[in-house]
């Protein structure tokens, strides 16, 4: 036995376009259901699913099997309205067969036939492209970008999908845009899984991000100065008091003095926990304001905050917390300076 045949219909190609069109597709998801399909099995080729009656309509199919006498068995499943499929089945087709066009399944059908032709032509071409284009590596793979930007959207896009899909990554078209409009122009992007990619010269790279990140946490005198290896940079606490005050500094950087007697804590981040920038209405979760700026990956895990009294005062980037900022010109100045 070489092949399994099943009794898919006209009609259920018909029902899974209009849902694969409804959900959002692809001319992958448009192409529906296949009349052949090979199955990959360990030491036996040539095996195949085949479906003979995909071109031929549900009720001819019932109306000629009662004419010769033959049961069938139908799944009693099949007439529950709860299940998505069951509706378009039973409701939404029979409406549009009744008020827009009387062959809408057929027309279905059209429209997986000639999506398929077209999955086969680009799969060629991405099939291809890709291996002129792209390498695995240890961290994941990278795609070359020299000869990438000057091929038709079209066959980006598929690229994109194919890369990701190299490295066991299954991409929404929002995140191929994404990759499209922002990795392909210097920034960075997260993707499901814990996976990043960012552009390195004529490169883009796909990376997992670390399985797990050290913390880290050091205490912090006020006035003082500690370097944070992790995060590569210094952290420097000045009291400020009106006079003799270092040039260049703004209230987004001025702690409040009431904060001066209390442990200063410099560590990374932890999940869940917030901040308040001081350009924003309410404080957001910090993992969010990372994103937004393109911080991925182990720099996102390992990205500093500094606690005082179990307070999160102050965010690598975002200056001090507005609640805790100094009204005045007395406080404590943290400044960040690059790490040496």
């Amino acid at each position: 036995v070489n092949r399994i045949a099943t009794a898919h219909t006209l009609d259920d190609q018909a029902e899974t376009v209009l849902l694969k069109m409804a959900r959002g597709a692809g001319t992958r998801g448009l192409a529906g259901i296949y009349p052949k399909v090979a199955i990959d099995t360990p030491g036996r080729t040539g095996l195949a699913i085949v479906r003979p009656l995909l071109g031929t309509r549900r009720a001819v199919l019932r109306s000629y099997l009662a004419e010769i006498g033959q049961s069938w068995r139908e799944d009693a499943s099949n007439q529950d309205l709860r299940h998505t499929r069951n509706r378009v089945r039973h409701e939404i087709l029979p409406r549009l067969e009744q008020d827009v066009n009387p062959g809408v399944c057929e027309t279905l059908a059209e429209t997986a036939e000639i999506a398929r032709a077209e999955e086969a032509y680009w799969g060629a071409e991405t099939s291809r492209l890709l291996p002129q284009l792209w390498r695995l590596d240890e961290h994941g793979g990278i795609l070359q970008l020299k000869h990438f930007a000057s091929l038709p959207l079209a066959i980006r896009r598929r690229l994109i999908r194919a890369a990701a899909e190299a490295v066991g990554l299954a991409l929404e078209f929002r995140h191929v845009e994404e990759i499209l409009n922002q990795a392909c122009e210097g920034s960075a992007s997260m993707l499901p899984g814990d996976w990043t990619v960012a552009r390195h010269g004529d490169e883009l790279r796909f990376q997992k991000a670390s399985e797990e990140v050290t913390d880290y946490q050091y205490e912090l005198s006020v006035p003082g100065r500690i370097a944070i290896v992790e995060a590569g940079i210094v952290v420097e606490a000045i009291v400020i008091n009106g006079r003799g005050s270092p040039d260049r500094y703004t209230p987004q950087h001025l702690v409040d003095s009431s904060c001066a007697q209390k442990q200063w804590l410099v560590r990374n981040w932890r999940a869940g926990e917030r901040f308040w920038p001081a350009h924003t209405k309410e404080p957001k979760k910090i993992k969010e304001l990372l994103q937004d700026r393109h911080i991925i990956g182990e720099k996102k895990q390992r990205w500093p905050v500094i606690a005082c009294g179990g307070e999160i005062i102050w965010l690598s980037g975002f200056g001090v917390r507005r609640d805790f900022q100094a009204q005045g010109n007395h406080g404590i100045l943290l400044r960040e300076l690059e790490g040496k």
